[in-house]
């Protein structure tokens, strides 16, 4: 291992050489940042007797790692990575069927997808794209200046990188209480847009709502995601089925049922939305937030991919990709701010901290205390889900989870190790584990260094689906 400083070498020997450790790393998926437990596993017979199986004294360390399972890229892209392909798998199945319990007759429900987003709180700097071509910012010719003297025009043509896009034009023009208070309130905004869909739809198709609720279900799953201004909007797709006795069969809807009739329903609902935020006089009393008139809807389709509308495969992967955006890279933090000293370490742009000072301000308010604002500063006020569906739409994380720890038990069962699963051979055999929290992250580089290889095969396995083979390493061959 001639390659490696010596006290990497050692501590590669000590723990059985590179090799070795790249394969004890390479079940948590090359995790960055893996919860370290200490304890004990022991089986409890029906006599009473306790038999220690397993403990982390003989772990390297002293320590069992466990992947973290953070969804952000920012914290942990190999975890992220997971829950971005479990996030696939599932919006997938509800739109495929025949797998994960949804039926195959999905593929022939009216279905879309659907962009909800905020409305304006001040122009802000832009990267236009038409037909290949970048567009001038926001040209205006006679548009003058703000009352603070900046004008209200850019000809500038923003790259998609540039770090003025999202930032306002002017600062003290711009509403910032307005706009963290739509991002408190854009979880309630969507839950009252679920609410408005079904009277709309119901009123389409010349029903009461009692009646059409009998016959037809809205099933839908969706994702926030962050505008470069740091507004959140929502890509959610929305799904007609109808209904049976059975609350947990998906049978297609009535032929009325029409991708038309969903698209009509989505504009009138997403137009009708309204709530008044708590008054507060520093906010100039209770605003009247909505969604923006900024609204798109695409068409789902089973087949090849036509001008209007969307392929199956392409809305999964589309919505899977923003479940697991980089925090940072979306103008948020990836974890709670306790002080506003604290974003003196962060790479943050003006608005993004004028933002987060919003959030803090408002938040020692009486009047809005309630909204938790600065627990929340560090998503900029968004105190929602990033990731939900409707209980009928398909399978559950949870469940996809549990295939890949059943996978597992029975990996582990064939190597041997029944002493270590969940379900012991002997039913009369108790399970019992006795675990500390010892902190988070690893203990020494090297171990940073071998999950960054576990990653980077697992990345090259996915991206050319060739078998997962451990990658060449200088002084391989002696560790």
């Amino acid at each position: 291992m001639s390659g490696f400083d010596p006290e990497v070498c050692r501590y590669f020997s000590l723990a059985g050489g590179l090799r070795s450790r790249y394969r004890a790393l390479a079940r948590l998926g090359g995790c960055v940042q893996p919860i370290r437990v200490r304890g004990e596993l022991s089986h409890l017979d029906a006599n009473g007797i306790q038999r220690k199986v397993y403990s982390t004294r003989g772990e390297v360390g002293g320590v069992l790692l466990v992947a973290c399972g953070n969804r952000r890229a920012s914290r942990c892209p190999a975890c992220s990575e997971v829950y971005r392909a479990d996030t696939f798998h599932l919006i997938r199945a509800g739109l495929l069927g025949g797998d994960k319990g949804v039926s195959e007759t999905v593929r022939e429900h009216p279905r879309a997808l659907v962009t909800l987003t905020a409305p304006s709180f001040g122009p802000v700097h832009a990267h236009k794209v038409k037909d290949g071509k970048v567009l001038p910012c926001r040209p205006r010719r006679d548009a003058g200046t703000c009352p603070h003297g900046k004008p209200l025009s850019c000809t500038e043509r923003h790259a998609a990188d540039d770090d003025l896009l999202g930032q306002p034009l002017c600062a003290e023009c711009y509403d910032y209480a307005g706009h963290v208070l739509w991002n408190a309130h854009a979880a309630d905004l969507w839950r009252r847009f679920t609410i408005y869909l079904r009277r709309e739809l119901a009123y389409a198709a010349g029903l009461t709502a009692t009646a059409f609720n009998k016959q037809v279900r809205v099933s839908f799953a969706k994702v926030a995601e962050y505008q470069a201004r740091g507004t959140v909007h929502f890509h959610a797709v929305v799904r007609l089925d109808g209904r049976t006795e059975d609350p947990g069969e998906v049978v297609p809807p009535p032929g009325w049922v029409t991708v038309e009739l969903l698209e009509r329903a989505v504009r009138t609902a997403a137009a009708s939305v309204r709530l008044t935020s708590p008054a507060c006089p520093e906010t100039g009393g209770g605003r009247r937030l909505g969604f923006g008139a900024q609204l798109d809807i695409a068409p789902i389709v089973a087949d090849e991919l036509t001008e209007d509308a969307l392929t199956e495969s392409q809305v999964a992967g589309y919505i899977a990709k923003y479940a697991t955006k980089g925090a940072t890279t979306e103008g948020t933090v990836d974890r709670r701010i306790k002080d506003l000293a604290d974003l003196g370490g962060l790479a943050l742009t003006a608005h993004q901290r004028r933002l987060i000072e919003t959030c803090w301000r408002l938040g020692d308010l009486a009047e809005l205390r309630d909204l938790r604002l600065r627990a929340w500063a560090h998503m900029l006020g968004f105190r929602g889900h990033f990731s939900t569906r409707s209980p009928a739409y398909s399978t559950t994380l949870g469940a996809l989870r549990q295939v890949r720890r059943s996978f597992r038990a029975e990996q582990a069962r064939q190597c041997g190790h029944d002493d270590l699963i969940g379900t012991p051979a002997d039913d009369s055999t108790l399970i019992v584990g006795s675990w500390d929290y010892a902190g988070q992250g690893y203990t020494h580089p090297a171990d940073l260094y071998v999950a960054q290889l576990v990653r980077e095969d697992r990345e090259h396995a996915r991206r050319s689906r060739w078998p997962r083979r451990i990658p060449s390493t200088p002084g391989e061959e002696a560790a």
